[in-house]
């Protein structure tokens, strides 16, 4: 196949899906790992696709756009299990949690599902399909009504409504973006809403994202940095977001495959 071939093959796997990981185009299209790296990097030269750590996604992430659960299920998934089991260390048996929907909220269920007597306030339905079917004892999952969307959240009135009526000790929040200033974005107008409403049941908010987050701006901020009380992300955030996190007062966890550090630890919490 010439490489012309092999990248127009590329381009429309993107653009049907949304994403592709590097892994499998080179089973797809049996070639090396490098090859497929260098056709994406030229894709991306010509502002065909948008290139990121482990594949490629669908060009066009602008601010008002919100990518399907499984696009977003394809990329970062190292990153998105470390982060999901140092995060899980958060959670002791018999706590009340809120999870958001969201992928690496989705792994963090994943990583929680085996705690016993565990609570779970949910607007995913992913997570709460996930987390009925592992039969844990004493499991209590709490699944929001809304309208669906494309990452698979339940979000507006309905979902509003129920969430006012709840606590928990603490939220597990994915979000679309990160930014010093525009604070946790999403793209979509209404779950922007029913998130500030997870929040809002809360004691304590645990933001979880990669390091690709940063600098993602999306259409509506959820909550500013400052409310944030802890992050957990990979040891990709760069200096400078990170020197951001810690100024507006945010404790970092830096989750990688067997180990996790604390970058610092900021204030204490309730």
């Amino acid at each position: 196949m010439l490489a012309s071939q092999r990248r127009a093959t590329i381009l429309g796997l993107v653009e049907d899906s949304g994403a592709v990981r590097v892994s499998e185009l080179v089973d797809q299209l049996g070639v090396s790992d490098m090859t497929v790296r260098r056709d994406i990097e030229q894709l991306a030269t010509e502002g065909l696709v948008e290139r990121v750590h482990g594949g490629a996604l669908a060009v066009g992430s602008r601010s008002s756009e919100e990518p399907g659960f499984t696009a977003k299920s394809a990329l970062m998934q190292s990153q998105k299990n470390a982060i999901a089991q140092a995060a899980a260390r958060l959670v002791e048996p018999g706590a009340a949690i809120g999870i958001s929907a969201g992928t690496t909220t989705y792994e963090f269920a994943r990583a929680v599902r085996s705690v016993p007597d565990l609570t779970v306030v949910t607007n995913s339905v992913p997570v709460a399909q996930l987390l009925h079917e592992s039969g844990t004892p004493g499991q209590t999952v709490v699944l929001t009504g809304g309208v669906r969307t494309p990452s698979d959240a339940l979000v507006g009135p309905v979902a509003v409504a129920a969430l006012r009526m709840l606590h928990v000790d603490r939220l597990f929040l994915g979000v679309h973006g990160m930014d010093a200033r525009a604070g946790l974005t999403t793209p979509n107008l209404v779950e922007a809403e029913t998130n500030q409403a997870l929040v809002e049941t809360a004691r304590q908010v645990c933001v979880l994202a990669d390091h690709t987050k940063w600098g993602t701006v999306g259409l509506s901020t959820i909550i500013p940095l400052s409310s944030v009380d802890l992050l957990v992300t990979d040891a990709g955030l760069g200096p400078r977001a990170r020197t951001a996190v810690s100024e507006a007062g945010v404790e970092i966890v830096l989750a990688t495959q067997g180990a996790i550090r604390t970058a610092r630890t900021s204030r204490s919490h309730a």
